[in-house]
């Protein structure tokens, strides 16, 4: 059964190729490479390098062959960057997606799996956050993703396939084996930042904001293991070929960690080795996102193997080892 993933150079894409070749699929990756790395892509995958909207060599790559699913993971996903660059945003992760989703119809394929994001809840006043819950981004990202929801919603109405739309909470970590992780040069995720601190890499941590609504002053984050969403989407596909049902999912572990008690928890992995400054809330963080898994657990036959935040954070700081060692960036 042939797999198309766009983005299966990235972080998340890259650990979804590889549990998709564990589980016996042949994929085929599109990815442009302008944030993933090829290194990132499994062996025994099919690479074209193209941009989400080159619709002539996705035409030409249809006529050679049939897929049964499109995954589709190519995006940019930083909240900074979208809130000074917000055209950019929308231009790739909703324009450039809907020309993918109509050539990909177009072609004859029956399914959709979209990586989405819990940034389109914004700032909910909740301590669980369910898929009803209200749309409310606080950033360019968020919107982008909501906006890109929606065209792949109404495209089903007027169209012969089935979605999963997969709203990820805060992925972290990395492959057990090592054979990928998080790679990028100005990172933004927290785990990613202080697994650098961890290893030397970096001086120390920031903690952007301690005056929130919070318990310790810090935000809150539901932070999943990026093996363990990388086995829900090989869990959504089996749902969606055997059921041919559409879904919006939430993929956390539906438990939260304040900032500081992940670096609380780094240091005890660490013996106490990073040292930790604070600084102003940036421009569109929510104050709390946890996910209700209840959906989740409803629909799919998932069962985490790695929901514990100190093996979360050391295999993210085993990665950042390897990547050191091997002067991978």
């Amino acid at each position: 059964m042939n797999i198309l993933v766009t983005g299966g150079a990235g972080y998340i894409g890259s650990h979804v190729c590889l549990s998709l070749l564990d589980a016996g699929y042949n994929i085929t990756v599109i990815d442009d490479l302008s944030s993933g790395q090829k290194k990132l892509i499994p062996d025994k995958v099919e690479f074209i390098q193209a941009n989400i909207n080159d619709t002539n060599k996705l035409n030409k790559l249809f006529q050679k062959k049939s897929f049964n699913t499109l995954m589709h993971f190519a995006g940019f996903v930083q909240v900074e960057e979208s809130v000074k660059f917000p055209e950019k945003y929308f231009n790739n992760n909703t324009k450039n997606a809907t020309i993918l989703f109509e050539t990909c119809i177009n072609n004859g394929l029956k399914n959709i799996i979209f990586s989405s994001t819990a940034a389109v809840y914004g700032n909910p006043n909740k301590e669980l956050i369910h898929e009803g819950a209200t749309l409310n981004p606080l950033n360019p990202y968020g919107e982008s993703k909501v906006q890109t929801e929606n065209k792949l919603i109404k495209m089903q109405k007027n169209n012969n396939f089935n979605y999963i739309i997969l709203r990820y909470f805060n992925v972290a970590g990395a492959d057990p084996k090592l054979r990928s992780g998080l790679i990028s040069k100005k990172p933004t995720h927290l785990i990613k930042i202080a697994s650098q601190a961890a290893i030397g890499k970096l001086n120390s941590v920031t903690i952007f904001g301690n005056d929130y609504n919070t318990h310790d002053g810090t935000a809150i984050r539901d932070y999943i293991h990026v093996s363990d969403l990388a086995d829900i989407h090989v869990k959504s596909l089996e749902y969606i070929l055997e059921k041919k049902q559409s879904k919006i999912l939430n993929c956390g572990y539906g438990k939260g960690y304040s900032v500081k008690e992940v670096l609380d928890t780094l240091n005890r992995v660490c013996n106490n080795k990073i040292y930790i400054k604070y600084g102003n809330r940036r421009s569109g963080d929510a104050v709390s996102l946890v996910s209700n898994t209840n959906q989740l657990m409803k629909t799919i036959s998932w069962t985490p193997k790695y929901n514990d935040l100190e093996t979360i954070l050391k295999t993210s700081i085993k990665w950042e080892n390897k990547i050191q060692n091997e002067k991978i960036l």
